[in-house]
């Protein structure tokens, strides 16, 4: 037993030791990277987070293996409490807070509560709830965070078997689902991609036909193959703003800061297209991660197509996958 008792000033040591590594390793990760306004401005983060007076929802578009844009991340996500909780800096403008992310589908919310709420153990919470595989390195620090200001953290998106069942059977197909299974996913019929955004996708997509020899296109061999997978992310673009929704219909006045791939958000296509759909009116700001270094003249309407803020490297960044 002594020399347990003894162990334990070496282990706080250790934690301590890890915690300051962790705040040099995002302090690094910070200063490597710049930030635009729309108007091709050099923007420190305060200006981003100051902005947010003047909306509902900031939607973070990230590249998710990079650190860096996973360090933005969490310091919007706490500059935002520092600025808007109760003890922020701001205090005539105190507001709920919500974290929302793409990283969790809607069928393990009652986990994530569950946690928050410290009613089960983290590794009882991770067992369950389908993290993805840099959750410890990436996410992880953001769920702390809020678990530790008392935030609610909304597990957003569609839960990929039923994405899978669109991009293979097409939207029609989910009318079969249970009615319990319904309630994970976007009330239906959800809604349509926008014209702007079915080009996007085909493009990134590489032009994508509607089907390939022995079903190349999306893997399937339906003739709708190209639509299918389109309905397929319009799913979890639906779904994740439903989701937002319906948060910002329990607490009006909440600010929500939602983390997803920068696809789903760049130039305000996708969630928040879909977002707008279901809650007109809502005020969107968008922050978008893009992967490289800033061009040698910046482009202020190419910047306005990525997003509110664009965030550019200095110098590389160590990946996390």
């Amino acid at each position: 037993m002594r020399r347990f008792f003894s162990l334990i000033p070496v282990m706080f040591f250790l934690l301590a030791a890890i915690g300051i590594m962790n705040v040099t390793k995002a302090q690094d990760e910070m200063a490597a990277v710049e930030i635009y306004n729309a108007k091709g401005q050099t923007v420190a983060l305060k200006d981003v987070i100051e902005a947010l007076d003047n909306y509902d929802v900031v939607f973070v578009g990230e590249l998710h293996n990079d650190r860096a844009a996973h360090a933005v991340e969490l310091e919007v996500l706490q500059g935002a409490f520092a600025r808007y909780g109760v003890e922020g800096v701001v205090k005539s403008q105190s507001r709920p807070m919500a974290l929302s992310l793409e990283m969790f589908e809607r069928d393990v919310q009652h986990l994530l509560d569950e946690y928050l709420a410290g009613m089960i153990l983290e590794r009882q919470f991770l067992a369950g709830s389908r993290p993805w595989n840099n959750y410890q390195t990436d996410y992880r620090p953001l769920v702390e965070f809020a678990r530790g200001q008392k935030l609610p953290v909304l597990a957003a998106n569609a839960p990929d078997r039923y994405v899978n069942r669109v991009s293979r059977l097409g939207r029609e197909a989910l009318k079969e689902l249970p009615t319990p299974a319904k309630t994970w996913i976007a009330p239906l019929p959800y809604g349509e991609a926008s014209a702007a955004y079915s080009e996007k996708f085909r493009a990134v997509m590489g032009g994508m036909p509607a089907a390939a020899p022995g079903g190349a296109a999306g893997g399937h061999s339906s003739p709708h193959g190209a639509l299918h997978l389109l309905d397929a992310q319009a799913l979890r673009d639906a779904t994740m703003a439903y989701s937002i929704a319906e948060h910002l219909k329990r607490q009006p006045r909440a600010l929500v800061i939602h983390v997803n791939g920068n696809f789903h958000s760049e130039g305000r296509l996708g969630t928040p297209e879909q977002l707008l759909a279901l809650r007109p009116g809502t005020r969107l700001l968008v922050v978008s991660v893009v992967g490289g270094e800033a061009p040698t003249k910046i482009d202020a309407e190419t910047l306005r197509q990525l997003g509110d803020f664009v965030v550019y490297k200095k110098r590389n960044v160590n990946r996390s996958f």
